[in-house]
């Protein structure tokens, strides 16, 4: 007897060449009828007899293809049409789609295979890709993901690509960016200056390229999701020409190595972070350095490496470009990554001494991810290319929200039918192309998921100067709803979890963020759940801070409203310490209270505590000053806890300074001191978590905010909780970071309009 059904796949099922698969599959069972993409993900109509469709039914799930994503699956039976074979339908799009979008995905063994062999037609192709492998997110322009919908579009597949297109045997089957080079786009090596371009085909170009790079050249080299400016990662010269081009004084440089063989060589890799270094989002993995590679990280203990994901990358190793090249982002100090060929030639011009050019555009700018294997797990550090823009969580609501995050690190969130979508990492708001970038991801995601603007709620920071806060007034919404900073940071650890109802101890310590009472919040503990909200119940003793967002670049101005404080404090200005002219101006600016504000932030607690350790100098990049410290921390073995103590609402900094003080002063090593402030400040933290949780009757704390990316803390209070019978939760799959605050303002919108 037949019967028919009707099958609904959600997940990332668009672009992965899941309708192929269920094309073959329902043809291996004798079934016949169609699928087609749709709104919310694949669509099949599936007929025959019912052993079949119970066979088809399990396999559909057990068999799907590798970088498909299956988050549920409907099935109800319907009348039959009679079908007589099955087919693939042209893409179907009616009202608002929720279907997941595809990250961009690594290239795949079997693309590498033919890109190396001879006798291939796609041998040395640099856009060879299958459904396996290859763009996805970074080409598409609109849903569903069809060829005519990416940046592919301009160019017309030739007879052999498009009967692989066609044929359901192929494994290019309805692979949208599939080309060869007969057909398809292709690269060229332009001179740094713009004087010319040079001929050849693809080889040729790619091993001019490589040869540049191994006699000490800066390359631009178009990727996936932007430029990177590419060198020899061991020639001294080629590392400080870029870092002087680029005006990158200290920051660290990722690192691309030729293959797993030489990453290994590079960094400690524990199985975790070597599955992280191989698996198909190929990010830059954070691992302990075994060598040193002079200039690429600066007084910093770990190395960025990621591995080769694009064929272009194969192509300049094999072509013989140096097996570790830094492979950093096109942009000079600051700046949003070059992505468009026009920018990238003005912008660079002068920085990379060639521009090695492809063809196909990129509709989006996706910088590469960067994880690392923490004291909790992998842990996410910048969520972007391989990640996003995937589907982090689901949320009791249909309504559809978008959630504009800080304006540092920022990301998006769009949560549509109860899905929440996290955004590309964007950057920094201040900077002019970041904030451009953050428009246009607005109005990427709105547009491509059709939200009805009437229905939409946006979601933005409390802080009424954020460049984020003021566009929130530009979108057209049906509502809007605001959300204090650490709140949030708390609430995007729970919504990972999907945990509405669990009551938790939230610590959220970061920099700055705009606190309920109008001054500068950043070391805070609360108690409460996402359906209940959070309560301030503690937080860092108030210090003084002078001149606001200056202070977070000075460590020396940021100690000096902590310093103040502190009884019996040794004269900083003289040695071992050697304070600069800076402190006392601003000490005496703290006398007059001019431009003062009242801070419990806990990064500014930690630049105190880095330049009693000697960091006197002006940070070059956000968070130099704790990442030093905990570097310095981690050349020395366990340390006896300085005190922190804590009164019941306030964790006291003056006896940790104090200490700190004390023991320079006495000649103590500075690694030392600097591990026993680390372990004091998880010691304090231990403490007031326990009272906290005693008290309130929880024993699970949430950790988040940009403090906590301290894998040596961390690893200390993890430790110390679990002593205690805590249950401890950190973020994962977005940075604990502002780039995980779109998530939590998402998730604390989403309780308001729970369906």
């Amino acid at each position: 007897m037949i019967s028919a059904l009707s099958v609904r796949i959600r997940g990332v099922v668009q672009g992965v060449g899941f309708r192929p698969f269920v094309f073959r599959l329902a043809r291996t069972h004798a079934l016949a009828g169609w699928v087609l993409n749709g709104d919310d993900g694949v669509e099949i109509h599936v007929e025959g007899a019912g052993e079949g469709l119970d066979a088809f039914l399990r396999d559909l799930t057990d068999q799907a293809p590798p970088a498909a994503t299956i988050a549920g699956v409907e099935v109800e039976p319907v009348q039959a049409s009679g079908a007589s074979d099955f087919v693939i339908r042209e893409s179907a799009g009616r009202r608002q789609p929720t279907v997941r979008i595809s990250p961009d995905l690594a290239v795949c063994e079997r693309c590498l295979h033919e890109l190396d062999d001879a006798a291939d037609p796609r041998f040395q192709y640099p856009y060879i890709n299958c459904t396996d492998c290859g763009p996805r997110y970074s080409i598409i322009l609109g849903l569903p993901y069809d060829r005519a919908a990416t940046t592919m579009a301009a160019w017309t597949m030739d007879p052999r690509c498009a009967g692989e297109y066609r044929d359901p045997a192929s494994r290019r089957f309805h692979a949208q960016p599939v080309a060869c080079p007969a057909c398809g786009p292709h690269y060229h090596l332009r001179a740094g200056d713009g004087a010319g371009t040079a001929a050849g085909s693809d080889a040729d170009v790619i091993r001019e390229a490589a040869a540049l790079l191994s006699d000490g050249g800066i390359v631009a080299v178009k990727g996936l999701g932007g430029y990177h400016l590419a060198c020899d990662a061991r020639n001294r010269d080629a590392v400080a020409a870029l870092r002087e081009r680029k005006f990158r004084k200290e920051k660290p440089f990722a690192l691309m190595a030729r293959d797993l063989a030489v990453a290994r060589r590079l960094v400690e890799l524990s199985p975790a972070a070597q599955a992280l270094l191989t698996s198909p989002a190929r990010p830059i993995v954070l691992a302990p350095a075994r060598v040193e590679l002079s200039g690429v990280a600066p007084d910093n203990r770990d190395l960025g490496v990621m591995l080769p994901y694009t064929p272009l990358h194969y192509l300049l190793f094999a072509a013989g470009a140096p097996d570790v090249l830094v492979m950093t982002s096109a942009n000079r100090s600051n700046e949003a990554i070059a992505y468009e060929d026009a920018d990238a030639f003005a912008r660079l011009s002068g920085l990379a001494d060639a521009f090695l050019v492809g063809e196909r555009p990129i509709a989006r700018r996706v910088e590469d991810s960067v994880v690392c294997d923490g004291a909790c797990g992998p842990t996410t550090l910048r969520r972007s290319r391989g990640y996003a823009p995937g589907s982090v969580a689901t949320f009791p609501t249909t309504r559809p929200i978008l959630a504009l995050g800080a304006d540092l690190k920022n990301a998006l969130t769009l949560v549509v039918d109860g899905q929440a979508f996290v955004s590309q990492h964007i950057g920094d708001l201040d900077d002019f192309s970041a904030f451009e970038a953050f428009e246009r991801t607005i109005a990427d995601l709105l547009e491509m998921y059709r939200v009805d603007p009437a229905e939409l709620v946006v979601a933005h920071d409390a802080h009424p100067q954020y460049r984020s806060t003021r566009q929130a007034e530009q979108v057209p919404a049906g509502a809007r709803l605001a959300f204090q900073h650490h709140r949030a940071h708390v609430a995007s650890v729970l919504a990972e979890r999907a945990a509405w109802g669990r009551r938790v101890l939230g610590v959220s310590f970061d920099g700055t963020g705009y606190g309920d009472d109008g001054t500068i919040w950043g070391g805070e503990l609360f108690v409460g759940s996402l359906e209940q909200g959070f309560e301030r119940v503690a937080h860092l003793r108030p210090a003084a801070l002078v001149g606001g967002d200056a202070a977070a670049r000075h460590p020396v101005q940021a100690a000096a409203g902590f310093l103040q404080q502190v009884e019996a404090l040794p004269d900083v200005a003289a040695a071992p310490f050697s304070f600069p002219a800076r402190y006392g101006d601003v000490m005496r600016l703290l006398e007059t209270g001019t431009r003062v504000f009242a801070t419990t932030s806990a990064g500014r607690l930690f630049d105190a505590a880095a330049a009693l350790l000697g960091f006197t100098r002006a940070v070059t990049f956000e968070g130099q000053a704790a990442v030093w410290l905990e570097h310095l921390a981690r050349t020395s073995p366990e340390a006896e806890p300085y005190p922190f103590p804590f009164t019941g609402t306030e964790l006291d900094f003056r006896p940790l300074l104090l200490a700190v003080a004390r023991d320079r002063q006495r000649g103590r090593a500075r690694s030392e001191i600097a591990r026993a402030f680390q372990a004091g400040v998880a010691h304090g933290l231990r403490r007031a978590c326990v009272v906290l949780c005693g008290a309130r009757q929880t024993a699970t704390v949430v950790l988040s905010g940009g403090v906590f990316q301290n894998d040596l803390l961390l690893r200390d209070l993890k430790r110390l909780l679990e002593q205690e019978s805590v249950e401890v939760w950190v973020n994962h799959a977005v940075p604990a970071n502002d780039g995980g605050i779109s998530l939590g303002q998402a998730a604390l919108t989403a309780v308001r309009y729970a369906s």
